[in-house]
């Protein structure tokens, strides 16, 4: 059993969570809280698996409940109950430590799928908030012009230790269209990881074993400087390598 706790302000929201996911196979309410600093003593208590974490609410909002609580409760993940209005709040709740991001019209199969999802350690989006994420991000920066080749001269430069001597190619492992020298499997790989696939899904799709995938997700988060799954979909959105929907 998956063992939740419910956060929301709102009495009503909360309750009707509360009594639709105790319906669900699987899961287990636990608790419940109307502010962020009940949802840090009922997780206290309760060591629940996942929270569901409204954002707007008074004395603590879901923002900083949801850093505490992933600070002292790392196995403890995090899926935000949103409103369109919430958009400011969801990359501070991305940074925070927040899994998953669910909007407040989600029926029970979104919320069972958001369940499992941050139970396996991926990253539930819903197409809505993939879009706002999208719309919240700069543009990416144009890319360099061209410089102009340099003059012929029959002096030749000895080559560089860093470069291949002329006429030779660089051994293949980085992409020059790919951000931060990922390879091209790397960046299908990423790509997937944006759809919501697992990595199970990806080694299904790309006819590899789930330890490859492993492997190339280990190295571009390496490259990329990324820390989990939601900040490689941000990352991905960022550069253009995916798109919401």
């Amino acid at each position: 059993m998956t063992r939740v706790v419910v956060v929301d302000d709102q009495a009503v929201v909360r309750e009707g969570l509360v009594l639709l996911l105790g319906l669900l196979p699987g899961i287990e309410v636990v608790g419940s809280a109307g502010d962020g600093e009940a949802a840090l003593r009922v997780v206290e208590a309760e060591r629940p698996d996942v929270v569901l974490m409204d954002l707007r609410m008074p004395r603590m909002d879901g923002v900083e409940a949801t850093a505490r609580i992933r600070a002292a409760y790392p196995g403890t993940q995090v899926v935000v109950l949103t409103t369109y209005s919430d958009d400011e709040s969801v990359l501070a709740a991305l940074r925070a430590g927040a899994r998953g991001f669910l909007t407040k019209d989600a029926d029970a199969d979104d919320l069972a799928s958001a369940v499992a999802t941050v139970m396996r350690g991926d990253a539930q989006l819903d197409p809505t908030v993939q879009r706002l994420l999208l719309d919240t991000m700069p543009p990416p920066p144009p890319p360099a012009p061209a410089q102009p080749a340099p003059p012929h001269t029959q002096h030749r430069e000895p080559a560089r230790r860093d470069q291949p001597p002329a006429g030779l190619h660089r051994p293949a492992g980085g992409d020059s269209r790919s951000p931060d020298g990922l390879t091209p499997r790397e960046t299908e790989v990423l790509r997937l990881i944006a759809e919501g696939l697992s990595n199970a899904e990806i080694a299904t799709r790309l006819y590899i074993t789930e330890a490859t995938v492993k492997t190339h997700i280990n190295n571009l988060f390496a490259k990329a400087h990324l820390r989990d799954r939601a900040q490689a979909v941000t990352y991905a959105y960022r550069h253009g390598l995916a798109h919401p929907g």
